[in-house]
């Protein structure tokens, strides 16, 4: 078997790729349950080491599919860094949806104050096969508790409420049966953190297709008398939709609003949020909000699902956005730290919300004020994720770097997965040191698709620092042991391992039109199938 070959075999079996394992690679959020350990911080590592520091400020425009054109104040190294990064980025989320059968996924990362990458892959609807953009609209469920979260800090800062006083005194009516557990109380603070000992779930089978029929706000209300206690308040780290439910009630009691016009006038509205929604749009469904489909079945095809209304839970899983309009909210995040001035939060509340309140006695969950949290190297990575019938997201964001990473996709899959992979591949070319030109070797005549069978299926080499390197589209981890090509003058590379070690010759072979067909390694020959 040729090394690349060998090295795609490798790459591709146990990091994920496959369905997720439970405890693995699921996300937190919405129906898909986790600890810490799972797919929101896989990606932490990558994150808090990044080799491309970019300026704090670094701005670019974005077009509306795709922009990669990085801010004035970013030098030409890393402006080309970035550039090759996303394209290596762009190939591997491509591969990962077609091996997943994924019909959309939409994806941005944003630096500083600006969204400086953003691209749709696929299509929203496969009967009119209307492309996926970044302004695509997806339910992104449980990053909902983010902005519910916001609110209810503003209500904070407002002197309207106490974190730590019981969630009765805001809501009366909200008080479960009778534990003859010894607890302390209820509070917002417990539910923002998961740690209040609630029940999951609001006593209604909603997440149970095909159906998948939610209670009305009226119905969580009355019902919720008769559920009792999980756990003694600050004893275990339960994650709850009910809890975040009930901090959205009181926003809504202590505002004098009904909550969907709060958070909209008071987070949406100012931060420009242009498609994200309290709610879920039937009227744009099939058009500009991407139509929603199930797991992945044995013969690897997914069930189309029916779109739902999360009703009386819409403060913990009702709310849909755009990736664009995600990486905007990172960006907020990261102006508001950086400038100290008011904007819809004061800075201290963010740093306050963002910091760990509750830690698992396990040490192995940390939780903040509605933001998962996890300290990596002395770096804090924040972030949630959502799950919700035919629709997963993941918005992950490293404040001291002034980086995010959004991703949203319209099946049941791992978008933990890809924002890990985006993170790593910047962070491999950022620390990769440039070979020196080669005259006369032009690297976009090399890239391309080449045929890896039998040992796997396609991969790619594409330009990187100088020279090449490959990518297996069907990769969990397309950074994980990266081996390059360096250029040696006419067709003939050498390879570099991922530890820096010199190897092979690899030689690329043209047919009569002077066009490249096929390389070369160890006697064995690769079939180019198309450029990039």
């Amino acid at each position: 078997m040729p090394f690349f070959q060998t090295m795609a075999a490798r790459r591709s079996t146990g990091r994920c790729n496959r369905l997720p394992a439970p405890g693995t690679c699921r996300m937190i959020g919405g129906m898909a349950g986790g600890t810490m350990k799972q797919a929101i911080f896989r990606a932490s590592t990558a994150l808090a080491v990044l080799g491309m520091a970019i300026p704090a400020g670094a701005q670019t425009d974005r077009a509306p599919a795709v922009q990669t054109e990085p801010a004035a104040q970013m030098d030409a190294a890393k402006a080309a860094a970035l550039a090759e990064a996303m394209r290596a980025s762009e190939l591997w989320i491509e591969g990962q949806r077609r091996y997943r059968n994924i019909p959309a996924i939409s994806a941005a990362v944003a630096l500083g104050d600006r969204t400086v990458w953003a691209k749709g892959f696929g299509a929203t609807d496969r009967r009119q096969d209307k492309p996926a953009t970044p302004e695509t609209i997806y339910s992104i469920c449980s990053i909902s508790k983010l902005f519910t979260a916001v609110a209810l800090m503003q209500q904070w800062e407002q002197g309207k409420v106490a974190l730590d006083a019981p969630i009765t005194q805001y809501l009366p009516w909200a008080r479960l049966a009778d534990d003859p557990r010894e607890s302390v109380p209820i509070t917002l603070r417990g539910a923002l953190t998961h740690s209040a000992g609630l029940p999951r779930e609001a006593d209604f089978p909603y997440w149970t297709g095909p159906d998948f029929t939610f209670p009305s706000q009226e119905q969580v209300r009355a019902t919720i008398g008769s559920q009792s206690p999980l756990y003694p308040a600050s004893t275990t780290w339960q994650y709850s939709n009910l809890g975040l439910t009930l901090v959205g009630e009181t926003v809504e009691a202590v505002s004098g609003r009904p909550y969907v016009d709060y958070v909209t006038a008071n987070i949406i509205e100012p931060l420009g949020l242009s498609d994200t929604r309290p709610g879920i749009p039937a009227e744009l469904y099939g058009k500009q909000m991407a139509v929603g489909w199930g797991a992945l079945e044995a013969d690897g095809t997914r069930p189309e699902l029916k779109l739902f209304d999360p009703a009386g839970i819409a403060p913990a899983a009702g709310f849909s956005a755009s990736v664009a309009d995600l990486a905007k909210f990172a960006s907020w995040t990261f102006r508001l730290a950086r400038t100290g001035q008011h904007e819809v939060l004061r800075p201290s509340t963010l740093r306050e919300m963002e910091r760990v309140h509750y830690v698992s006695p396990d040490w192995e969950t940390n939780w903040g004020l509605g933001f998962a949290v996890r300290n990596i190297g002395g770096t804090t990575v924040v972030g949630h994720g959502g799950s919700c019938p035919g629709y997963r997201s993941m918005l992950m964001l490293a404040p001291a770097e002034e980086m995010g990473v959004a991703i949203a996709m319209n099946a049941m899959d791992d978008p933990g997965r890809l924002a890990e992979g985006i993170a790593a591949l910047i962070k491999a070319r950022g620390e990769a040191k440039p070979f020196d030109a080669v005259e006369g070797v032009d690297l976009a005549e090399f890239a391309g698709v080449y045929d890896g069978q039998p040992w796997s299926g396609e991969f790619m080499f594409v330009p990187w620092a100088g020279g090449l390197t490959w990518i297996d589209p069907d990769a969990g981890a397309p950074a994980d042991k990266m081996s390059r090509l360096k250029p040696l003058g006419g067709d003939r590379f050498r390879v570099i391992s991922p530890s820096g070690e010199e190897r092979e010759e690899v030689v690329f072979e043209r047919d009569r039109a002077g066009k490249i067909h096929t390389v070369r390694q160890h006697s064995n020959t690769s079939r180019r199938l198309r450029p990039l």
